[in-house]
């Protein structure tokens, strides 16, 4: 890169990396997780530096897509525990804190189980909070479709939510 698209570069990691990884950390509940899925989105940025129109919002979908993959070697990884069945994997799930029953472990657990077309605006309008406009822009949908599937999302977990004293608010 030429100097002045290295400034460029340095400075959209400086303001846009703090954010990215919070937004990581909150959906897979660690830190270094957070910070490897964020270090690869901007790796992912970076080889496609010139053909990316909008930095921001490649960042939050290629982290998106890296944090569903994420939640599948750990649903895979505790399917393979409860097949093992034993204490001492059990035990090291827990250590690994990956046996958790707190509600933000449920909530992403049920985020996880919308289908992609759900999940990914879900993922984009609630934890990265992004305008419907902008994920319209980002997902190639129009608006309303956008709109649409937020509503199908909350009313998909809309009851288990109830349960955990959750709430989502209609798309602005």
């Amino acid at each position: 890169m030429s100097p002045a698209k290295d400034r460029a570069a340095a400075e959209l990691f400086a303001d846009l990396y703090p954010g990215l990884a919070g937004w990581c950390r909150r959906l897979v509940d660690d830190d270094g997780t957070a910070h490897d899925i964020a270090s690869e989105a901007f790796t992912r940025l970076w080889s496609r530096w010139t053909a990316v129109e909008e930095p921001r919002g490649f960042l939050y979908v290629t982290a998106a897509n890296l944090v569903r993959d994420h939640w599948r070697k750990l649903d895979r990884e505790r399917r393979a525990v409860r097949r093992a069945g034993t204490e001492a994997a059990l035990a090291q799930q827990r250590a690994d804190g990956t046996a958790g029953t707190e509600t933000s472990v449920s909530v992403r657990l049920m985020v996880q189980s919308l289908p992609e077309r759900l999940r990914t605006v879900v993922l984009l309008y609630y934890f990265a909070d992004l305008p419907v406009r902008e994920i319209a822009l980002l997902t190639r949908r129009k608006e309303g479709t956008v709109k649409a599937d937020l509503h199908a999302a909350r009313e998909f977990l809309r009851a288990g939510l109830a349960g955990l004293g959750g709430r989502l608010d209609h798309a602005h």
